[in-house]
């Protein structure tokens, strides 16, 4: 089996993975599930957690290095900090982050913490309790703080919160967010409104732009300076506030697409690979697992994802067709 690096048709380097571990979630935020019900996978369609243990170790023998673990809500899978040690006892694995929306964490963010993971990603829109029921349908925002004190009392520095920006709804929580993390050492990350939600209520005129975004802080808080040593391939534009109080970021998916940096694989819950969040195409790679195939098969299939791999998504083209499968589904 080549241990030649993941390049796609484009010279793009691929050494990230995203994997979801569950398309079922405990919130049903409007921009992503219906109010009621929802296509979800059968358990048994489900991968295990020692079929993604494999496939993680084919993965890092073939360059990947760092892994985020998202769902749907990864904390409502039973057993997670088992698969998470797993996962970081793989060798070349250097990084294990998490993607969750706080509600199940104040009672698991020890068991996280105890497992190995140090990088952690809070999905949260709003701190006005109406407004989160409003999004998420839920009534939950007391859990998700509970959640946040947690996971500072079991050790996590690396506290990141994902903030979705959609336009004439968030704009009331852009400022209340960024002091919120300023004050208490957190790094938001301001995220476009995609056109990923299950019910085709995305449009242009409902995306708050990054620059947008930026110009509310600093007429609010104050200037923002570019972070000058920031990875160019990550998602989010990194920004320091000038007078040295913290970081913040944009990830502006849609009015500046970084896709001609992306070096991102995924793995859904169900044993597909994608090599873009939009994509259309996906391999399946639970049917290798489940039939007895060996390691080169799986590292071919791998192989063969990357190397169709698309220049991008082309939001801002006609040719843009949104992909069939919604974010649950996908994967955060």
């Amino acid at each position: 089996m080549s241990s030649a690096p993941l390049v796609d048709g484009f010279d793009r380097v691929h050494d990230s993975l995203r994997i979801s571990v569950t398309d079922r979630c405990n919130i049903r935020c409007f921009y992503c599930m219906p109010e009621e019900g929802g296509d979800y996978v059968s358990h048994n369609e489900i991968l295990r957690y020692e079929e993604i243990e494999r496939f993680v170790r084919v993965a890092a023998g073939l360059g990947v290095t760092k892994l985020r673990l998202t769902g749907g809500e990864p904390l409502v899978r039973r057993d997670l900090p088992d698969l998470i040690r797993m996962l970081a006892a793989v060798p070349g694995i250097r990084e294990i982050a998490l993607t969750t929306n706080g509600v199940l964490l104040e009672q698991h963010a020890a068991a996280l913490y105890a497992a190995g993971l140090r990088r952690l990603n809070i999905h949260l829109d709003t701190l006005d309790r109406e407004r989160f029921r409003k999004i998420t349908r839920r009534d939950d925002l007391p859990r998700v703080l509970a959640g946040i004190e947690a996971a500072v009392a079991a050790g996590f520095e690396r506290i990141k919160f994902n903030v979705v920006a959609v336009k004439n709804l968030i704009e009331p929580d852009i400022i209340p967010m960024a002091r919120f993390c300023r004050e208490r050492g957190f790094e938001p990350r301001f995220i476009e409104f995609m056109p990923l939600d299950s019910q085709e209520l995305w449009g242009r005129g409902k995306v708050l732009t990054a620059d947008e975004m930026i110009a509310m802080i600093e007429r609010e808080i104050g200037p923002l300076v570019a972070v000058p040593d920031r990875d160019p391939r990550a998602p989010a534009t990194d920004y320091a506030y000038a007078d040295g109080g913290g970081r913040l970021g944009f990830i502006a998916s849609v009015s500046k697409p970084f896709c001609l940096n992306c070096n991102r694989l995924r793995l859904t819950s169900d044993g597909k690979i994608r090599y873009c969040l939009f994509a259309i195409e996906e391999t399946d790679v639970k049917a290798l697992l489940r039939s007895g195939a060996g390691d080169a098969a799986i590292a071919a299939a791998i192989r063969r994802c990357v190397a169709d791999k698309w220049i991008g998504h082309q939001i801002n083209s006609t040719k843009f067709v949104p992909p069939p499968r919604p974010m649950y589904a996908i994967g955060g």
